[in-house]
């Protein structure tokens, strides 16, 4: 077999799926596991939404559609920007993608030159650094610190930036603290974007996942016309993760850019998919305030059952559904932990080093399951010990 490009072997996947795979594996030789490993809502696609992709088929909207997306979703992105975030993008500036992962990877080869430097969060979301090394680019890594709330804090990136700098990533609600960066705070990036002629790429997929506080977003600043670009999507607040639905909004002329690599590699996003995000967006909203009442039930049930575990101890996080707590008093790893708790007490959940070196001394939860479950998974993470 010829030998591969070398840029494909600095591309990796997600610890997720890995242990989602080890879990099933113990499950198909009869071990009940109860998961919190995979980062996905525990609810359904709201039946308005399934209704309209529905019709959607039905009315033959199952051909090729612009690249850059359809008229209409891209019309009510600009509505649900203005609505949620205080300004009103130009309609060129959005742009529909099958996901929100398409918009990281395609903002970032748009952004990315080898050798620039890119500045996210450790622990963070995945893909930023594995995208970052397929670009042979320098990943500079700000650690999220548990006296800090894991908020990514703007001194720690102003003394990273170099004159390399070239892209600094922000995700908040964050994966996988459930943090939410302030106002004040995501300014102070803002500014100190500017001031460096640095782009932002905001990653806002929890955008409406908050608890007793407010999402914030970098973008407000420049309104997404200059350095800074918008991702967000309908997989976690809308419970579409199978339909690959996503959005971003930015500068346009790399919105020209971003068009083209979505006909290059996707084509275009698929139009009956489109056409229930338009109703996501534009329809009922009362199943969000229901999810994000049962999430808050979870998150309490969760943090209050984990800081009764010796060895254990967890902040209430602010967003998302994933709480990260302290095991660093168990004595193990976070690997270790991680393995302990799946092999003797049949829970799935994630090392904080799956996220990252900074991630050492943590796991996360995704608290995506039942109170029941929840309950049921700390006694046995109890009785393991």
């Amino acid at each position: 077999m010829p030998e591969l490009s070398s840029a494909s072997k600095k591309i990796y996947g997600e610890a997720a799926f890995e242990v989602l795979g080890k879990a099933q594996e113990l499950e198909r030789k009869g071990k009940e596991i109860i998961h919190f490993e995979i980062g996905e809502p525990d609810m359904e696609t709201p039946e308005n939404i399934v209704k309209a992709g529905i019709l959607a088929i039905k009315n033959k909207k199952t051909h090729y559609t612009p690249s850059i997306g359809i008229l209409e979703l891209r019309k009510a992105v600009q509505y649900e920007v203005e609505k949620t975030r205080g300004y009103r993008p130009a309609i060129e500036q959005v742009v529909i993608t099958p996901g929100l992962k398409p918009g990281i990877f395609f903002s970032m080869l748009a952004i990315v030159n080898p050798g620039d430097e890119v500045i996210y969060q450790d622990p963070g979301y995945p893909t930023y650094g594995s995208v970052s090394s397929y670009l042979g680019a320098k990943r500079i890594l700000v650690p999220l610190l548990e006296e800090n709330e894991f908020r990514m804090n703007p001194d720690d990136i102003k003394s990273r930036i170099t004159e390399k700098t070239k892209l600094i990533i922000v995700n908040s609600p964050q994966n996988p603290t459930g943090s939410v960066i302030t106002k004040s705070e995501l300014e102070e990036i803002s500014e100190l974007a500017e001031e460096n002629d640095i782009f932002i790429v905001s990653d806002e997929i929890y955008s409406k996942m908050t608890y007793e506080t407010d999402h914030f977003t970098p973008t407000k600043r420049d309104e997404a016309k200059k350095r800074t670009i918008l991702l967000d999507g309908f997989s976690k607040y809308f419970a579409m993760t199978g339909w690959r639905l996503g959005y971003m909004v930015a500068p346009v002329k790399m919105a020209e850019r971003l068009q083209d690599f979505l006909v290059s590699a996707v084509s275009c996003t698929a139009d009956f998919t489109q056409w229930a995000g338009v109703e996501a967006l534009k329809g009922n909203q009362s199943f969000i305030s229901e999810m994000m009442r049962r999430f808050k039930q979870k998150r309490d049930k969760i943090v209050k059952g984990l800081n009764t575990i010796p060895g254990f101890s967890c902040l209430s996080p602010k967003g998302a559904f994933y709480a990260f707590p302290n095991i660093k008093k168990t004595g193990l790893t976070s690997n270790e932990c991680a393995e302990h708790i799946l092999y003797k007490a049949g829970v799935a959940c994630l090392p904080g080093t799956a996220f990252g070196p900074y991630g050492e001394g943590y796991l996360r939860f995704s608290y995506a399951n039942t109170l029941e479950n929840i309950d049921l998974a700390i006694e046995r993470i109890k009785n393991s010990f």
